[in-house]
């Protein structure tokens, strides 16, 4: 099952480079080129210009030429111990009120396991470009700048005890808001301590949470540099981020559908073609479109909300099992997702938005921002829009368990990891 291993992780030297909040920000995939630039107005070692390069006529080549730079000035250095490290995350949360939440994670290398042999499972397809864009990074740079984000069971919450303890016992080693979520980073290098863990996961699966790209960029790297005949022990391992899929902090959000580029596209058309299978319930404004959403999603039922401008409806489907009928080969978990629903009864089957279509997103986009998805429509953008529920945690367990894949895009983990706290270099 899954192995785990604790690693001398590359850090920033604060005395060189300045405030860690400075010196962090989030995943590569959120970052527009405008908020790239401010984290490099803010302090030009940020860990984006190693993780994001854009600079030079090969940015991969010149972010490998500014990581080695920046260790030989001591800007980062190696930790002097192997260990693990413990992360922890404060938000407010946006659906309880405001209340305060906190998701814990131990931070690691895991060997890369090949998907088929079933311990470390995908819940998610990919898209290729951006696949290579992080093989060319990861070949120049040969280190993992940011965590892949995966999930566990913990039945007897074993783990989460020994974490809690640690959490406890030490103050952590940064400690700092970037605004909206505070971050805090414990070192663990206590040998019985790391060994506890080690056999804690020896006989866990592991759940592909955020970082599918990264993961299978990690597999092709490392199956590279097999059949050139490279030894590289590092590269049979990833750095990931492992939280208990029972954390009670852990916060998933939709993402929203939006439609664009068709041809004869009639709202009221699809409206009664969906009649066959969806009660069609009109809403008065966004917000009650939300409500009734939730309302349902309490109920169990599988529902979305269309908008196209002027007028927003909420679907939801009256019998399920017309998505056995539909989709027989695939399991009840994968079949009674919301976005499967979506994505068979409606995109494909009546705006004919095949699986290539929605994978080169050439008629269908993404948002996790249902007023950014309103927007879309009313300026023209977008012809519609369809806005989802949030999917449930153990339906991600669920499908990946049974080795399928979820189209992309079907979860979004709030908040995502930070990047730059630690750093796991290949070679070292």
């Amino acid at each position: 099952m899954a192995e785990i291993r604790p690693f001398k992780a590359l850090r920033y030297n604060l005395e060189k480079a300045g405030s860690i909040q400075e010196l962090t920000c989030p995943p590569y995939d959120i970052v527009s080129e405008e908020q790239r630039q401010q984290y490099l107005g803010r302090n030009g070692y940020n860990v984006i210009r190693l993780e994001l390069p854009k600079e030079g006529a090969n940015p991969y080549r010149e972010a490998a030429r500014t990581l080695n730079l920046w260790r030989s000035e001591d800007v980062l250095q190696l930790d002097m111990e192997a260990g693990f490290y413990l992360y922890e995350e404060e938000f407010l949360s946006q659906v309880d009120q405001g209340e305060t939440r906190r998701v814990l994670g131990l931070v690691c290398r895991v060997r890369l396991e090949d998907f088929q042999n079933g311990v470390i499972l995908p819940h998610e397809e990919t898209l290729s470009k951006a696949k290579e864009d992080r093989f060319q990074l990861l070949s120049a740079t040969r280190c993992n700048f940011s965590s892949i984000y995966s999930l566990y069971h913990d039945e007897g919450g074993v783990t989460r005890q020994r974490l809690l303890h640690l959490k406890e016992t030490c103050p952590p080693r940064y400690d700092f808001s970037d605004g909206l979520v505070t971050h805090r980073l414990w070192v663990i290098n206590d040998p019985v301590v790391l060994a506890a863990l080690q056999e804690d996961f020896a006989g866990r699966k592991l759940y592909i949470a955020d970082g599918h790209h990264r993961y299978e960029t990690g597999l092709r790297y490392r199956d590279t540099l097999r059949e050139q005949g490279v030894y590289s022990p590092g590269s049979e391992y990833i750095l990931m981020t492992l939280t208990d899929m029972a954390d009670p902090g852990l916060t998933v959000f939709p993402t929203h559908r939006l439609v664009r580029g068709l041809d004869h596209f009639q709202q009221e058309d699809l409206l009664e073609a969906c009649r066959e299978h969806f009660d069609l319930l009109p809403q008065s404004s966004l917000r009650q479109s939300q409500e009734t959403l939730e309302s349902l999603y309490r109920e169990g039922r599988h529902a979305f909300a269309l908008y196209a401008g002027g007028a927003y409806t909420v679907l939801a489907l009256r019998d399920p099992q017309v998505m056995a009928d539909l989709l027989p080969d695939k399991s009840p978990a994968y079949r009674l997702l919301d976005v499967s629903v979506l994505h068979s009864l409606v995109l494909e089957r009546h705006l004919h938005i095949d699986k290539e279509n929605m994978a080169n997103q050439k008629n269908l986009t993404y948002t996790r921002s249902a007023e950014e998805a309103v927007a879309s429509v009313d300026q023209g953008e977008s012809q519609c829009c369809f806005l989802l529920n949030p999917t449930r945690v153990e339906e991600i367990g669920q499908v990946a368990q049974n080795g399928e894949k979820m189209p992309q895009k079907s979860t979004y983990f709030y908040p995502k990891l930070i990047t730059g706290l630690v750093i796991n270099s290949l070679e070292d």
